[in-house]
């Protein structure tokens, strides 16, 4: 997994509306990368759908929530829509896990991304990360928030 300190791996994915999306983009602003394993899941379902929920404390921390797996942007906006979720999701499709592989995030045995979180600050620089012991195991919300307070 990435280490806090490292500059953050530049990027060019595909979002869930097809357009691209690079790191460049968020130049200015605090990204957190959510690392998950398959749309549709009912594991992945219930973690985005936690993470949905604490958006508006996100926003408020000036964070933008971004999600990032190794599904096809057609699968990301049909299950964002599913979800009603109103944050960005990223393809990392083909070339399958490379940007998940170069933060440390893609699980070679099992072909997917695991439970990741990677925090990037204004410039561009990994602030915070969290890696799951195991696909099957779901950050909690309240471990990205005492995150940002103890980092703020």
């Amino acid at each position: 997994m990435i280490k806090p300190g490292t500059p953050a791996p530049d990027f060019a994915l595909r979002s869930h509306a097809g357009e691209e999306v690079t790191l460049a983009g968020f130049r200015g602003r605090r990204l957190l990368l959510c690392f998950y394993p398959k749309d549709f899941s009912p594991v992945c379902s219930d973690q985005l759908s936690l993470y949905g929920q604490i958006k508006p404390e996100l926003d408020e921390a000036g964070v933008e929530l971004v999600g990032v797996s190794i599904d096809h942007t057609w699968a990301h906006a049909a299950f964002r829509e599913r979800l009603d979720l109103d944050f960005t999701l990223l393809a990392d499709f083909h070339p399958r896990g490379e940007m998940s592989g170069a933060y440390g995030a893609y699980l070679d045995a099992y072909g997917t991304t695991n439970r990741s979180l990677v925090l990037i600050d204004e410039e561009g620089i990994v602030r915070w990360v969290h890696e799951a012991d195991t696909p099957l195991e779901v950050p909690a919300s309240a471990l990205i928030l005492d995150a940002l307070a103890e980092l703020a």
